[in-house]
């Protein structure tokens, strides 16, 4: 026998918002392991551009992104006001550079708009599609794609 309460819950999503510059994004929660402070990475040599270093996190190894810099916006300058998301991407997980995390977002799936055809295939092959929550405009990022297997490898 088969809970009602399952088939609610999968068209109810929860999300992560966070703002980088003057835009928000989000992403699905169930992805994000936690939310830290800044800390200066080391960087890697060879390195893709997005990829700011690691850092040491509780004896692991975590690989931090740019994230503004992989969406083709301008290269962070972390501050100490800034936050690491460190989430799962398949089977790695890696550190979000950020400019603050905004809110958690309960959704279901007649909110997600598609992504509009006049965005760049870049901005497709990262967003998911496009929520208009309390007069704003956020976009749900696939972390799938931002990092796809060989940058991970890299990583």
């Amino acid at each position: 026998m088969t809970d009602p309460s399952t088939n609610q819950m999968a068209d109810r999503s929860e999300l992560i918002s966070f703002r980088i510059g003057a835009q928000e994004f989000c992403v699905d929660i169930m992805s994000v392991r936690e939310i830290r402070g800044w800390a200066p990475a080391t960087p890697l040599p060879q390195s893709p551009g997005f990829i700011r270093g690691v850092i040491n996190l509780r004896g692991a190894v975590l690989p931090i992104v740019d994230l503004a810099a992989r969406l083709g916006l301008p290269v962070t300058e972390p501050t100490a006001r800034h936050v690491i998301i460190v989430a799962r991407i398949g089977t790695q997980v890696v550190g979000l550079l950020v400019d603050a995390v905004c809110d958690i977002l309960t959704v279901t799936k007649d909110t997600l708009q598609p992504t509009p055809d006049v965005a760049c295939d870049m901005t497709k092959a990262f967003v998911k599609g496009l929520l208009a929550i309390d007069g704003r405009m956020i976009s749900l990022i696939s972390l799938n794609d931002v990092l796809p297997d060989a940058e991970l490898e890299a990583a």
